[in-house]
């Protein structure tokens, strides 16, 4: 199928226009962050799930709340505990006396974006409830599914700290997000202009700069970005040195890697290629939008060997050398 680049460009860099817009307000109560922000935002544009793991205190419960305002989008916070239930989080069947009959009492999750705070502090039975909703989009409560609003998020965050009585996520679910980013602190400027905006009660208001209407149509224009077959092949080659390293020339990682990343990584990172393209203003994928969100994208994916924690090898250590291996087209 030939694509008119040019056209194609003009038009995303034409609609993209409100990615900096929507940046410009959550930074009137944000400051920094911007891989986190740019996170979320890739993920409501291609409906990809975010896992932020950082300290307390970093704002991602406020950034996640602002990007909502900005964009016109509904926003449910859940805090996920030890004690919280499946039906807590999806709904349940209630019995009405009068009628005789059950009927359906939807959850928190029947929202555009919602917040598991904490997400490894609930048990496993819980932490599985949220496992159909982020693959198919629906929710079964009794026997009746039931799709979710678009766009749906869930974005998740975990305390790397107290760990004591915490319920580490499955491989499965690490799976199914499509970015793990790491919240770090802000800098001597960044925290001295949080001083200055912050420590005072009237606050800056974020305002709507998007529809949840607009926001789709980027998302569907997000699907059309052109993506060469060169592209393609790089990401696939990505995919498979961290499956089977010895056919790459990365030998030594084979006692270092025990589980290489699944197809759906290789569906994220194109996907993900495509909407960091998108917020650039670009309709089409480079090689450089690849390696910008690899980290994200495979890190959490991978599955190391006890040989690598004795030998202090991280998961970013391999990612690393996994691209710097493989060829840039």
């Amino acid at each position: 199928m030939d694509v008119d680049i040019v056209a194609l460009n003009e038009a995303i860099k034409h609609e993209s226009k409100f990615v900096d817009q929507a940046l410009s307000e959550v930074s009137k109560v944000i400051v920094g962050q911007r891989e986190m922000l740019e996170g979320i935002l890739m993920g409501l544009l291609t409906g990809g799930h975010v896992l932020l793991e950082g300290v307390p205190g970093l704002a991602k419960t406020l950034t996640i709340s602002s990007v909502s305002k900005a964009i016109s989008l509904d926003f449910q916070r859940i805090q996920f505990t030890p004690d919280l239930l499946p039906t807590d989080l999806i709904g349940t069947m209630i019995f009405n006396p009068k009628s005789g009959e059950f009927s359906p009492k939807k959850g928190p999750i029947f929202t555009n974006i919602v917040l598991a705070d904490e997400i490894n502090r609930a048990p496993a039975k819980v932490q599985s409830a949220l496992l159909e909703a982020m693959a198919e989009k629906q929710v079964t409560i009794g026997e009746t599914s039931y799709k979710l609003d678009r766009p749906f998020l869930v974005l998740a965050t975990q305390n790397p700290l107290e760990q004591e009585g915490t319920y580490p996520l499955p491989e499965a679910q690490m799976d199914r997000f499509m970015f793990k980013i790491n919240v770090v602190y802000p800098n001597k400027a960044e925290e001295l202009e949080i001083l200055e905006k912050m420590a005072r009660n009237d606050a800056p208001e974020v305002e709507t700069v998007i529809s949840r209407e607009e926001l789709k149509r980027a998302s569907d224009r997000v699907d059309q970005i052109y993506v060469d077959d060169k592209i393609k092949q790089y990401i696939v080659e990505l995919i498979m040195a961290t499956r089977e390293p010895d056919n790459y020339g990365l030998t030594h990682l084979s006692h270092i890697i025990s589980v290489g990343v699944s197809p759906r990584a290789t569906i994220s990172l194109i996907r993900a290629s495509k909407a960091h393209a998108f917020i650039r203003g670009r309709g089409y994928v480079t090689a450089e939008d690849v390696k910008a969100i690899a980290y994200h994208v495979l890190c959490h994916r991978l599955v190391l060997t006890y040989e690598a924690e004795a030998e202090e090898v991280s998961k970013v250590d391999v990612i690393k050398e996994v691209l710097g291996q493989i060829e840039v087209p």
